[in-house]
């Protein structure tokens, strides 16, 4: 081979790896490019889930369309204004105990495992009627909405029946049922309906599920809290006869104890 075609081998040569080297440079730029793109679209991906979120978290909740509907759907076994007035007892029972509670109130718990079994035993015994005002204020407090939900499942017990209600509110007060005051598990239907399945006119009783399920008295749930605004109470409980507040002796606070209820609700019932 003569010295030129040797060299010009050698340039052949250098011509096709210089070739090669441009064409790898440029798939490398096409792949970083790629990369940088994918990741733009990551990013932009994470940020439209962002404003999803927020948008979402801005849209009426079911709650708030309840609030504004114009059909309320009232349990049985109520009167008044959107059924609001709930009275339980026997018609010739002259005096009226007034009890104002908030499903996820801790203090409502206390009260009803301390003494809730004499108050239903009393009403039986036609000593006095019973009148229930359900609050939600913790769920204002914390964006919650286990009290309403734990009232429209009180709703669609009392459709059932006025005892089917008592058994289930004191279920739901329990020690075994009701959550720390943080924890909105009555938001949960699913929770709601276990607890009734320990109430036997309410175990697997698939109308009351599916008034659970449906929120059949979301709308008449909302009312209840409504008046428990209007007629000016201010914490829960509150247990009421006349239209005076049973306060512990020297105190402002509701009985808590079985010996305070009956300190405070004897002189009223005279």
């Amino acid at each position: 081979m003569s010295a030129r075609n040797n060299a010009a081998n050698k340039a052949a040569a250098r011509e096709r790896l210089r070739a090669e080297r441009e064409k790898q440079a440029k798939r490398d730029k096409i792949r970083k490019q790629s990369i940088v793109a994918g990741s733009g679209v990551v990013v932009l991906a994470i940020a439209a889930g962002v404003v999803l979120l927020v948008h979402n978290s801005n849209k009426p909740s079911a709650w708030e369309a309840a609030a504004k509907t114009t059909k309320v759907v009232a349990p049985k076994n109520t009167s008044g204004t959107d059924g609001t007035t709930v009275v339980i007892g026997k018609s010739t029972a002259k005096k009226t105990l007034v009890e104002a509670e908030d499903p996820r109130c801790p203090i409502c718990m206390q009260a009803e495992n301390a003494f809730g079994t004499t108050i239903h035993k009393d009403v039986d015994a036609g000593k006095y009627k019973l009148q229930y005002v359900g609050a939600d204020f913790i769920d204002d407090h914390d964006n919650g909405q286990g009290s309403k939900n734990g009232l429209s499942a009180l709703g669609a017990a009392l459709n059932v029946s006025p005892d089917a209600f008592l058994q289930y509110k004191a279920a739901m007060y329990s020690s075994t049922f009701h959550p720390d005051e943080n924890d909105d598990k009555f938001k949960s239907d699913d929770y709601l309906i276990k607890i009734a399945d320990t109430v036997p006119a309410l175990k697997g009783n698939a109308a009351f599920q599916k008034d659970v399920k449906d929120g059949t008295f979301d709308a008449w749930a909302l009312k209840m809290a409504a008046k428990f605004n209007k007629d000016g109470y201010t914490a829960t409980p509150t247990f009421k006869v006349d239209g005076k507040a049973l306060t512990v002796s020297g105190s402002q606070n509701p009985p808590l104890t079985q010996d305070q209820f009956d300190s405070v609700v004897a002189p009223a019932l005279k």
